[in-house]
């Protein structure tokens, strides 16, 4: 599940008897002049100790008791995850339907503490506008990855290949590019010459295929990725406007600095 599809299911829980969800929102990116120092884990310490404190004010020992037992969960799971912090950590807790839902995110939030009767999703809601489901696609030579994101999350990811023999284009085995046409070099010349004079036609089919996966999987966006004038041609193919380009060779890169790359 997505986390997009997530929140419209988060919108539904609401606790049987008082307040029951605890909602963290952590700001743990390092690139924050705020957060040279690591000042999440003071952030996270302080903000997780003020709830219990409001909580046992209120004098609800069983509400008490039940975010005592989140709290410890939400500290060992974050702490117990440093090395997989990028910008923000999201999480949604609750005895309620056993409701555990844990986001690393690359990209920013406002840091906030929660204990309500609902979960708190108005703040993914907002980035849900300026990080929507999208489609990023990277076109390189006889090869294009696309990846599926939303709220800088990987949904998904494809490769499409061409197969210069049929001249067309497929979901990929998994091979390298290079290891398929690495069959001497006369060939590889050969081949990237014939496809780059055809570059323009053979990316209006690929172009096609996007737009077919934009319209199944209702992307709000696209977006490319590669060298300047691969771009450009890929962009040609298609009929509407994309909603940014990264003119960068990032073929090789992970998925996740793609989406940095993007999204900066």
């Amino acid at each position: 599940m997505t986390l997009t599809e997530e929140i419209h299911k988060l919108r539904e829980l609401e606790c049987s008897e008082g307040k029951c969800v605890l909602s963290v929102y952590l700001n743990t990116d390092p690139a924050n002049p705020d957060q040279q120092k690591g000042e999440w884990k003071i952030r996270l310490k302080n903000g997780l100790k003020r709830l219990e404190e409001y909580i046992e004010a209120s004098g609800e020992t069983e509400e008490l008791k039940s975010y005592k037992k989140l709290r410890k969960k939400v500290d060992d799971e974050i702490n117990g995850n440093r090395t997989n912090l990028t910008k923000s950590v999201v999480i949604f807790a609750s005895d309620e339907e056993d409701l555990w839902s844990v986001h690393y995110l690359p990209i920013a939030v406002e840091t906030d503490f929660q204990w309500e009767k609902t979960a708190q999703v108005d703040q993914l809601e907002m980035l849900e506008k300026h990080y929507p489901l999208a489609g990023i696609v990277l076109p390189n030579m006889d090869e294009v990855k696309i990846i599926e994101t939303s709220l800088g999350e990987i949904n998904n990811e494809w490769t499409y290949t061409f197969d210069s023999g049929k001249e067309e284009w497929s979901l990929s085995d998994g091979m390298a590019s290079g290891d398929r046409i690495a069959s001497g070099a006369t060939h590889v010349d050969k081949f990237q010459q014939r496809f780059e004079e055809n570059l323009q036609r053979f990316y209006k089919e690929m172009a096609t295929k996007v737009e077919n996966l934009k319209k199944k999987q209702n992307w709000e966006e696209i977006h490319l990725v590669g060298e300047a004038e691969m771009v450009r041609n890929f962009e040609s193919g298609l009929r509407k406007e994309v909603a940014s380009r990264v003119e960068k060779n990032l073929n090789k890169a992970s998925a996740t600095k793609v989406l940095d790359e993007v999204f900066s």
